[in-house]
This record gives structure tokens, sequence and C-alpha cells, in this order.
């Protein structure tokens, strides 16, 4: 069963070669992170862990079975109650159900574990998985978008007491 765990230094070669060999695949669908994420990832990862640790973000790793990483579940700018939700899950690790099942973790552990109480998130008009993905796991759309210069959807999702739950 794939566990989702929160970032931590010791992730970082794994994290950069799951983002290597996935480059191409996420690229499809969404824009490319450009050579400078990959050149400058140590770096990168030292900012991400600096602004984990001042509560503007909480960042996560989807392992495997085998404790390989397989995907990333990300809250960004955490503010007033409120978070980004991102994700991506690896090719190889895709069209199972994962990215379903670490979004609705995530949810819960918004509410439980970081006091959230509202989640948004946005996906390209065309990424059906990923409307898929967020229609299921309760998210509503909100309104229209453009992201990185393509037709969006725009979504949020309320987080009730219980741990998430509708």
């Amino acid at each position: 069963m794939p566990t989702l765990e929160r970032l931590r230094p010791g992730h970082e070669a794994a994290l950069l070669a799951f983002e290597r060999a996935n480059r191409a695949y996420f690229a499809r669908t969404v824009s490319d992170r450009g050579e400078a994420y990959f050149t400058g990832f140590a770096a990168r990862h030292r900012a991400l862990l600096a602004e984990q640790a001042a509560g503007v973000c909480h960042f996560h790793v989807v392992l495997d079975d085998r404790g390989e990483i397989v995907g990333r579940v990300n809250l960004m700018d955490v503010a007033a109650g409120s978070a980004e939700l991102g994700y991506r899950i690896g090719e190889h690790a895709a069209g199972r159900g994962l990215a379903t099942a670490m979004v609705g973790e995530i949810c819960g552990l918004a509410r439980a574990a970081y006091g959230l109480s509202a989640l948004t998130a946005r996906t390209t008009a065309d990424h059906t998985a990923s409307r898929t993905v967020l229609e299921r796991n309760g998210f509503t759309v909100t309104g229209n978008i453009t992201v990185a210069g393509r037709p969006g959807v725009h979504y949020r999702r309320h987080l009730s007491p219980d741990t998430g739950r509708l």
C-alpha cells in the first residue's frame, strides 16, 4: 500500500531521480519546469524544506511498497486556513487510483494535522484525469482560469472538522 510521507532532507536524491525520470511524462499535461529546476535542485530542495519549517507549505512524497518515490502531493501558500493543493504521480504508477487516494489522504491531513479549513486546486481544462481526481475528492469548480497560457479550471473544497470529510 503506498504511503504519504512529509518531505525531509533524505528525500533529495530520490526526488530528483523521480522528477528526471518523469519529466517528459509530466510535460505532456503541465508546463515543463525547465533545466534550471534540475541543475539547481539541491538549493531548491533546501528552500522547500525552509518553507515547510516556516509553515508556509507542506510538502509530501508518495512512496510505493518498496519505499520508492512514485508521486508528490503538496499544500502550498498556506494562509488564513487555506492552501493550494498540487500533486503529480509518476508515469509507472498512474492510472491505478493512486492520485485519488493520496489527494483524499492529504485532505484529511490538511484538516487534522495542519488545521486547514479549505483547499484550492487548479488544472488545465483538458486534463481529464486531474479533474476526475479533484471531483472524486469533493472539490467543486469555482471558475475558469488560465493555467500556463491554457484554459483551466479552479476548484475549492471545504474541509469539515472531522478530519477532512465532506
